[in-house]
């Protein structure tokens, strides 16, 4: 590197990088840091071009690390970097290329140094190449970790501050970066660099800001320069050797953030992507999920839990040290568009659970099926999505469900052609009945595959907290919340006679343990007992708005007959039992061969005729979403994951990053 071009298989002779590792200490207002941060690099554009970046410059990297305790050279470096971003707004604004182009520069090699520094060590011997001060072994004071809250601190204020360059895009990344190699360190530099984050950069006034920042960048989804483009504008003169560098290194900074969308052909999933977006908001889910401090909360999950709309014109409660106020319909249609996203739905469970004010605004909207349909899609396609994908869709509507007037609104909005419904060609459905044939389908993929009683859970709730204001339920739907009755039936059945053939067979064996059919027959049973309640609830509070399930019920009452003496539904049998009683009743009597109108015709009439107080009343069918009731260790992983996987999709492998085996020494 240095002011001439390089390319991946010259590096490990490059004198620049060699002085930078060697074993001469070089200071800070050395004039070799401007040579060596005037190259012009072809950047990796896939991960096979990086893995080939990291395989030639194992020498160098063993080097610094042998190296680095007594120069410093890695802190020098990092005090470089912070005496050019002293000057950056400033050259941002006037276009001034050369501070841009040697801070981008300086901190591409620190992103790269840091990357591998984190993975191969522990926090104490990370700590010592921030300082080169002689000590003792094993000692360390406060100067490297200051180094290291100066260098957050000057990335978050780049990020909030900067106008909207490449530079700002390299510092997200940068912080996703070295987020993301910490969940393949060891857990003391986890659990230091997440005490910087939190407990150094509290009295910052930049909490609210960053998390502002961070939502405006995954709003407005900013798309990767196209090919061949330049990010500065050239001079009347030509701009020279330096304009070329700058543009270059700074497209460039582009094609490593998107490993290929600058020059390359994305594929058909990336053309709709923006990865300063996604990196911005996998920061914000990191920050937003650390815990807490010892005597305060995170304060980014404070100022997400605490933002207003701009049209709120009512002041903050007091105190609110990182409340702000950002665009809700702006962000509302970021949301809607970007569901197919891990990530994008997290943050929609976030806003959703935490943030009072994002609810109430998004309840109130009258275009919900825009929110909705792309969550009922990640459940359609629930074979092709990771288990917490699927958790994240059902919470969100489990959320969304325990408000009535969510229950009521979805069944007055039709759609027309779901093209992504295989099942069935669905010409014209309610978006009510759409999301219970999606959610009965989810049940029945989960009885038959995977078998999670969480997501039974959730599932059941759903439907349970819809059933009272179930509506003009499309015949289709009616069908399944019938035929899942069925299925649970079968499955009951079969169970208890495996059962009792067993119990048979002991008889005259003491050789084998019986297994435990209990257990399954009352996990069944109690699955049976909520769908039977979802039933009855439908019918005693809706029972005129839903002929079609009235005429389902009719036409597989056999169903229910082994369920009426049985002691863990007969109360709930009551009403069903009834109604289907009653209407048998008026079939009978108008006569046999009669047609589907004619039938759905008599319910009509019977529903108006059948008084009210005949139906027993039970207690309304209400469930809320419990956070603490969630799988152990579900959201903090969560989040992690999504971090490491963006890294091996955009970046690097951490495990690739074996590159040299330190030295006992």
């Amino acid at each position: 590197m240095g002011a001439n071009s390089s390319s991946i298989c010259e590096l490990p002779e490059n004198e620049y990088l060699k002085r930078l590792s060697g074993a001469e200490a070089v200071s800070e207002n050395d004039p070799f840091w401007n040579q060596l941060l005037s190259f012009n690099f072809t950047t990796p554009t896939s991960s096979a071009e990086l893995k080939l970046l990291e395989e030639a410059t194992i020498s160098i990297f063993k080097s610094l690390v042998e190296n680095n305790p007594r120069t410093g050279n890695l802190g020098a470096l990092i005090k470089v970097f912070l005496s050019r971003t002293k000057e950056l707004k400033i050259s941002a604004e006037c276009q001034n290329h050369l501070f841009i182009w040697q801070a981008h520069n300086a901190l591409f090699i620190i992103c790269c140094l840091l990357k591998v520094f984190i993975c191969q060590m522990s926090e104490e011997e990370l700590q010592l190449h921030f300082t080169y001060e002689e000590r003792m072994p094993g000692s360390y004071g406060v100067e490297c970790e200051d180094l290291i809250e100066e260098l957050l601190c000057c990335l978050i204020q780049l990020i909030v501050e900067i106008p909207l360059l490449h530079i700002s895009c390299e510092t997200d990344t940068f912080h996703k970066n070295v987020l993301t190699a910490t969940t393949r360190a060891r857990n003391d530099w986890d659990i230091c660099l997440k005490r910087l984050i939190m407990e150094k950069s509290l009295g910052l006034p930049y909490t609210s800001r960053l998390v502002k920042t961070l939502l405006y960048n995954f709003i407005r989804q900013e798309r990767s320069p196209p090919p061949g483009s330049h990010v500065f504008q050239q001079q009347t003169d030509g701009g020279g050797l330096l304009y070329g560098f700058a543009s270059g290194v700074a497209t460039g900074l582009w094609t490593v953030f998107t490993l290929g969308g600058v020059g390359s052909k994305p594929a058909p999933q990336q053309e709709q992507s923006s990865p300063l977006a996604n990196q911005s908001l996998l920061l914000l889910l990191v920050l937003a999920n650390l815990t807490d401090a010892p005597d305060t909360p995170n304060p980014y999950r404070q100022a997400i839990m605490s933002f207003k709309n701009t049209q709120d014109s009512t002041a903050f409660p007091s105190p609110s040290p990182h409340a702000f106020q950002i665009n809700f319909n702006s962000l509302y249609t970021a949301l809607c568009e970007q569901q197919k996203s891990d990530q994008a739905t997290l943050l929609l469970y976030i806003l959703l659970h935490q943030n009072s004010n994002v609810r109430t605004y998004m309840l109130a909207r009258t275009d919900m099926e825009n929110l909705v349909l792309p969550i009922l899609e990640i459940l359609y396609h629930v074979e092709e999505r990771n288990s917490h994908h699927v958790y994240m869709a059902l919470i969100i509507l489990l959320i969304l469900t325990e408000d009535d007037g969510f229950n009521r609104s979805i069944h007055e909005v039709i759609l027309k052609n779901i093209t992504w419904y295989s099942e069935r060609v669905l010409t014209e459905i309610s978006l009510g009945s759409l999301l219970i044939l999606v959610v009965i389908r989810t049940i029945q993929y989960n009885m038959t595959r995977t078998r999670d009683k969480y997501l039974h859970t959730n599932c059941l709730a759903a439907l349970a907290n819809m059933s009272a204001q179930f509506r003009s339920l499309h015949q289709y739907a009616a069908q399944r919340i019938i035929s899942l009755f069925s299925l649970l039936s079968k499955k009951h059945n079969k169970v208890l006679e495996q059962a009792t053939q067993t119990l048979r067979g002991s008889l005259s064996s003491d050789d084998s343990p019986l297994p435990d059919y209990a257990q399954d027959l009352n996990v069944i049973e109690e699955v049976i007992r909520m769908m039977l309640e979802i039933i009855n609830s439908c019918l005693t509070n809706s029972l005129h708005h839903n002929p079609n399930l009235v005429y389902a019920l009719l036409y597989k009452r056999d169903l229910f007959e082994q369920f009426r003496t049985h002691p863990s539904f007969q109360d709930i049998m009551q009403n069903i039992d009834l109604v289907i009683s009653f209407f048998s009743s008026r079939l009978e009597q108008a006569g046999a061969q009669l047609s589907v109108e004619r039938v759905l015709e008599i319910i009509k009439q019977g529903a108006v005729a059948l008084p009210k107080d005949r139906l027993r009343k039970f207690p309304e069918l209400k469930f809320k979403y419990v956070e603490e009731e969630q799988p152990e260790e579900f959201f903090i992983p969560y989040v992690w994951s999504l971090v490491y996987n963006s890294a091996v999709a955009l970046y690097w492998n951490p495990q690739d990053i074996q590159l040299f085996t330190m030295d006992s020494g």
